[in-house]
């Protein structure tokens, strides 16, 4: 076993910040009034009437307002709330859409802006050549090509194209009429001008969701430790199937399923699995995920049906768990439409319509499934160099061509790329071989139109229903409950069919259409359920259906978390009366079934070192292990062993897995906590031998006891000697909410609440992190519809409003505020309407 290093350097959990601000703001300084590459000049910038000062000028919204919209159908109302939640009132749905991109617009416009930049593989003309790698990873996956299809493809006569044409009118109508004292200060600051929004932005922007949550390819992984420990090896450190499994389809069962099995030894190096590893990890650009621990990226929801509720009405929960940004990546708004439409909740700044909410009826909220749609293809092409042909069934077909141009500034040309496409989806070289992949974030979806049907339904089983015509990528795991009682959950996207016998953990042969994908699983094979006997349903990225059921392959053990699925299912077992305070702190809940399941073996394994010693082990094992022993497993800001067993566990790791190192040194694969916990119940098991000290047999017990002192020796070292808890959590980890271009002055960084690792509320990390829950809701689903929500941040993008972040102590509180959702602009409560907005018709 490698040597136990004993520290959290290295353990941020930091994201790259600032794509764009990193390629300006680092090594492009001001020079005076001359422009610096992308930087305007110093003059622009102090401009008292357009330059920077300006954005304190027009922090808050005026208390009345009104403009005019060319392409407006009838007057609409527009109330802000006094939390800054826009409630639109309008005529038509065409109307409220429009609305909604005027007034989203308002408040967001950089970010739309930047975001549309960055999924269409743009952003070179606005930072220059430092942003070419970003544009190229995007443009060679394929995702800007896709959103062009899908919206060529859609029906213009469909309420999809017209949700799309109307918010990009309303966008465009708040554009053409902005002076540029009132441009967000980032646009100022990168020296550009806001673009005119196309429909086919918003398209982008789904994309963009599906690149972070559905790009999952995670065969590198068990190729990588088939190069070093042989296949039989790898396959059971890197399973098909979960180890713990407590599925969203309830299987009966009262508590959770444990299926570890006897690891075999490290076996022969496969010196094939080698070429295929580095293949992969060629493949896998590095801004995707591939590479990354995908429950990084989780979210929790729930259900409780009126049986099990103190109030008598079915209750609903959601908090997504994804990167914090400044300005949120989410903003919340109302949309009425008397008699057709009532829709509240969150809406990506861009999207035109509301993703996550509640209408009238109706609650419902998502989770990622993790499932594998991403696979590989090997390819015979004409020529090795420039192919224009590929080998398909004993035929040459030809290869869809794309120059991909990238420009600056100017409309220069920077450089030019040729993407080419087989059948199957982007064609890559690496490593001497071709290969191309599919992805159902480049097929054929409807996601608006998804969206649209979703906000109209009456019933739980209506909404999952809607959602399942039409919702197909990134596939989630969606939670409904509705105002008769009725819970339900499916995971719901495009699963694919592969060729009978295989799974996605491999490179298919191209040659052969007998590789390609038959078809995708038909609804009623979806993991599911509808009111079932227990009386709630709860997803949190666990693996989402039992093992032992008859399912098609879904995806592998590396995609599926089922720490959270284990707190919530059992504080759900333990309440048959839930209340909506209940919901919420459920939400923030620091337990840890993962410390609980761990920390008895690293207190027996001091005691034994202790007994070994006959008491003459050393001051750190007893200090440890008496630490770990008095601790509730939650991770509070203020108990001082979180960060003691955080450590440990990261040094048990390093220890365990030497056997995993390559030529180079550096470990191939990391298995997941749950394999390590069922080797620990193997105490004889080679793994725990370290195979470069041949004259000693190390035990488990030596292990898990050199990890707890490194780890205790390490934070006496780093932070002093511990008090009487130890060192408090909320001093080592801690959340960072960084603005989109990382600029210091507009993030809110060391921020402290509770959570951590494998808890409900996984906001802070050893070192700090920026993932976490980016919106939490509850929802009571009685004859009048009540709900409670907030999210990091606040609705305004200005970072001089005091909208801007009002939000984050309320968050870090774990607190929540009451919604208000009137269903009519008379029913808004003048005391609380801050600001209003009127559009009329007409106008250029």
């Amino acid at each position: 076993m490698s040597q136990v290093r004993g520290n959290f350097d290295g353990m941020s959990n930091r994201p790259v910040r600032a794509i764009v601000g990193v390629i300006v703001l680092a090594g492009t300084g001001w020079a005076g009034f001359r422009g610096v590459g992308p930087v305007p000049p110093l003059g622009l910038l102090l401009d008292p009437a357009n330059g920077t000062w300006s954005a304190a000028l027009h922090a808050r919204l005026p208390r009345q307002a009104a403009a005019r919209m060319p392409a407006l159908g009838d007057s609409v109302d527009v109330r802000y709330d006094d939390r800054g939640v826009p409630h639109i009132f309008a005529a038509s749905e065409a109307d409220a859409y429009r609305a909604l991109g005027y007034v989203v617009a308002r408040d967001r416009l950089f970010q739309m802006d930047l975001m549309a930049h960055a999924a269409a593989g743009r952003l070179t003309e606005w930072v220059g050549p430092r942003a070419l790698p970003l544009d190229r990873q995007v443009r060679a996956l394929g995702l800007p090509r896709a959103a062009k299809q899908q919206l060529a493809a859609m029906d213009t006569t469909g309420m999809g194209w017209r949700m799309l044409q109307a918010f990009a009118q309303g966008v465009n109508a708040y554009v053409a009429n902005l002076p540029p004292a009132r441009w967000p200060v980032e646009y100022k600051l990168l020296g550009v001008k806001p673009s005119r929004w196309a429909p086919v932005n918003s398209l982008l922007l789904f994309g963009r969701m599906a690149w972070m949550l559905a790009y999952l390819p995670d065969e590198e992984a068990r190729q990588a430790a088939r190069a070093v420990v042989g296949k039989a090896a790898a396959e059971a450190l890197f399973p098909l199937d979960a180890p713990i499994v407590e599925p969203i389809q309830p299987t009966g069962a009262t508590g959770p399923q444990y299926r570890f099995v006897k690891l075999p030894p490290p076996g022969r190096p496969d010196t094939g699995a080698r070429r295929l590893a580095s293949l992969l990890r060629g493949i896998a650009p590095p801004g995707a995920r591939a590479g990354q621990d995908p429950r990084h990226l989780a979210s929790n929801n729930w259900a409780v049906a009126p049986a099990r509720s103190a109030t008598g009405h079915a209750l609903l929960a959601n908090d997504p768990h994804l990167g914090l940004t400044l300005p949120s990546i989410w903003y919340e708004a109302q949309l009425v439409v008397p008699g057709t439409l009532d829709v509240y909740g969150v809406t990506i700044p861009g999207a035109p319509g509301i993703v996550l909410g509640f209408n009238r009826d109706v609650a419902w909220g998502f989770t990622n499934t993790g499932a594998d749609v991403v696979d590989f293809y090997r390819e015979t092409v004409d020529d090795s160099t420039s192919p224009r042909r590929y080998r398909l069934d004993g035929a040459w077909k030809p290869l869809a061509i794309r120059v991909e141009a990238y420009r600056g500034a100017r409309g220069q040309v920077l450089r030019t790329d040729t993407i080419r496409y087989t059948h199957r989806g982007p064609l890559m070289h690496r490593f001497g071989m071709w290969v191309s992949m599919r992805w159902t974030a480049l097929e054929p979806s409807d996601d608006i139109r998804a969206f649209y049907d979703a906000s109209h339904a009456t019933s739980a089983a209506g909404f999952l229903d809607a959602m399942a015509g039409s919702f197909l990528v990134p596939a989630q795991n969606i939670v409904a409950a509705d105002r008769a009682g009725t819970i339900a959950i499916r995971s719901t996207g495009h699963f694919p069919l592969r060729p009978r016998g295989t799974d996605g953990l491999q490179i298919f042969d191209g040659s052969t259409s007998a590789s390609d994908w038959t078809g995708y699983w038909p609804v009623a094979r979806y993991p599911q359920s509808v009111n079932p006997a227990q009386g709630y349903l709860a997803s949190a990225n666990q693996q989402p259906v039992d093992p032992r059921q008859p399912f098609a392959y879904l995806g592998d053990e590396r995609a599926w978390d089922p720490w959270r699925a284990l707190v919530i299912n059992q504080l759900l077992r333990g309440h048959d009366s839930v209340t909506v305070d209940d919901m919420r702190q459920f939400q923030v809940n620091p337990l840890s079934v993962r410390a609980r399941l761990f920390v008895p073996h690293f207190v027996q394994a001091a005691a034994a070192a202790a007994a070994a010693a006959g008491g003459r082990d050393s001051v750190s094992v007893r200090a440890a292990a008496r630490l770990l022993a008095h601790w509730d497993d939650r991770y509070t800001r203020d108990n001082g062993a979180s960060a003691l067993f955080e450590l440990a566990m990261r040094n048990l790791r390093d220890g365990v897995w030497d056997e995993l190192a390559d030529s180079t040194g550096r470990r191939a694969a990391t298995p997941s906590d749950e394999i390590m916990l069922g080797l620990i119940l193997q105490p004889g098991s080679p793994w725990w031998d370290d195979r470069r000290t041949p004259a000693v047999v190390e035990t488990r017990d030596d292990v898990m006891r050199q990890a707890l002192v490194a780890a205790y020796d390490s934070l006496q070292a780093r932070y002093g000697r511990p008090g009487a808890a130890g060192w408090p959590w909320g001093a080592v980890a801690t959340v960072d909410i960084p603005h989109l271009l990382g600029l210091t002055g507009f993030s809110r960084d060391g921020l402290v609440t509770d959570g951590g690792n494998g808890t409900l509320n996984p906001a802070p990390a050893p070192g700090g992190g920026s993932h976490g829950p980016s919106w939490r809701l509850v929802v009571d689903l009685g004859p009048t519809i009540r709900a409670w929500d907030t999210y990091p941040g606040g609705q305004s993008g200005n970072p001089a409003s005091p909208r801007y972040a009002d939000r984050i102590p309320q968050w870090l509180a774990g607190q929540l505020s009451p919604v208000l959702a009137p269903d009519s602009l008379a029913g808004l409560p003048a005391a609380r309407v801050m600001a209003s907005l009127t559009l009329r018709p007409g106008g250029n």
